[in-house]
């Protein structure tokens, strides 16, 4: 059939035997385009058409553009590789070379059908509740990599007329570089699946890598790494082995939880320790929040000491209190009546270990307001409060002495 359009060109057309070559393959394209364009055209009026009559989405969501692209490509280069032998002789050098070209690209469009597929499926995956934050694109991209190269094999064995049994059997000898060139992908896959298995990470969370300087939220888990988007809006790609590999910190318990921690503390001189007199006491006892309090601690003290006939003229004798005692237990009731504290979850006031810096008074609560700004704005007034009364319980707070202070010194 080749032959006898070619000589209907040299009858009709030219003489030249290149130039009526040419003509007929130019003529081969036209026709070949013609057909992508009436498959592209009829596929892209139908299947949109049938789809939308569906009340699912996945079915819009797999026959995409791009997809139905693909599928007119691939029935093109089926028609080509059908009527390939029909269109040269046998012995043209031509007819090999374009039955393996015909062949190479029907399995790149499928292999880009199929990667185009695993996309949708992702996307599909992606917005179902219960799959919301599972590292789905990694196990994608992992599909994707086994199908691109399944698909090099294939197209490589095509060229070098082998077998692709012929190639895997020696794959043992380049494994060394291919486990070095898919390191990070085979690591990757690994922690994926021991992220997703014990539930370690999911889009959303907020996690600290203090290693790779990330603290933020995740917003995308991949094969090979996980991207968190810092406070700042700086972005950290983190490798995906090194939440397994390394520490990291994830908030979500905190965020599911009925409050946010709030462990801070102040330091007091040391040397405004002491014990109550009579005076503070009578001080103390007009503040609302411990008058109780001291009431019933005075008499129980006073009880203890009559019982056992200690000598009261001299404080240090028998049970008193102290200034730092009885401020400890203001700042509680204080957390106790602050509606802004979980009062169901553990509320503390206490000492740690005295140092060079003073008496730490650590306050531990949790706060109902997990987010940040308002838990921030929680705290400062918690303590913005703590500190402006340390001074109505006779005690000061420790602090490294600066320039006004060794300005006062001097003027003394």
């Amino acid at each position: 059939m080749n032959i006898e359009i070619k000589q209907w060109f040299l009858s009709n057309l030219t003489s030249n035997e290149t130039s009526a070559s040419l003509l007929l393959a130019v003529m081969y394209l036209i026709i070949l385009l013609i057909i992508w364009w009436i498959c592209l055209r009829l596929l892209q009026s139908y299947i949109p058409k049938i789809t939308a009559k569906t009340e699912t989405l996945w079915d819009d969501i797999i026959f995409n553009q791009r997809v139905i692209k693909a599928v007119a490509t691939l029935i093109l280069t089926f028609i080509v590789h059908l009527f390939i032998p029909h269109l040269f002789i046998e012995s043209s050098p031509l007819l090999p070379l374009l039955i393996t070209a015909a062949d190479s690209i029907i399995i790149f469009v499928s292999v880009w059908i199929l990667t185009s597929f695993f996309n949708s499926i992702n996307e599909i995956l992606s917005e179902k509740e219960q799959y919301k934050g599972k590292p789905i694109g990694s196990l994608t991209q992992l599909a994707k990599i086994l199908t691109y190269c399944i698909g090099g094999i294939l197209i490589i064995s095509l060229l070098i007329d082998k077998s692709p049994a012929y190639l895997l059997s020696g794959l043992g000898a380049i494994a060394a570089i291919l486990l070095l060139v898919f390191k990070d992908s085979i690591l990757g896959f690994v922690a994926s699946i021991q992220l997703s298995a014990n539930n370690m990470v999911q889009v959303g969370d907020w996690v600290t890598v203090p290693n790779y300087g990330a603290d933020g939220d995740v917003f995308e888990i991949n094969l090979t790494s996980i991207k968190v988007r810092n406070f700042d809006l700086t972005i950290t790609t983190v490798p995906t082995y090194a939440f397994i590999s390394d520490s990291f910190t994830n908030w979500r318990g905190m965020q599911h939880s009925s409050g946010r921690r709030i462990k801070r503390s102040i330091h007091i001189k040391k040397d405004t320790i002491c014990f109550c007199d009579e005076a503070m006491l009578a001080k103390f006892q007009k503040i609302a929040l411990i008058s109780d309090f001291i009431s019933k601690q005075k008499q129980e003290i006073d009880e203890y000491n009559l019982i056992n006939k200690i000598d009261t003229s001299v404080l240090v004798n028998g049970r008193n209190m102290t200034n730092i005692g009885v401020f400890k237990v203001y700042i509680e009731n204080y957390l106790w009546n602050n509606p802004t504290i979980n009062q169901s979850m553990m509320i503390m006031v206490r000492q740690l270990v005295p140092s060079d810096t003073g008496l730490p008074l650590e306050v531990y609560a949790f706060c109902n307001n997990k987010e940040w700004k308002e838990y921030e704005s929680n705290v400062a007034d918690i303590f913005d409060h703590i500190l402006s009364v340390v001074h109505y319980f006779d005690l000061e707070l420790f602090e490294n002495p600066s320039g006004s202070d060794f300005r006062n010194l001097i003027n003394k």
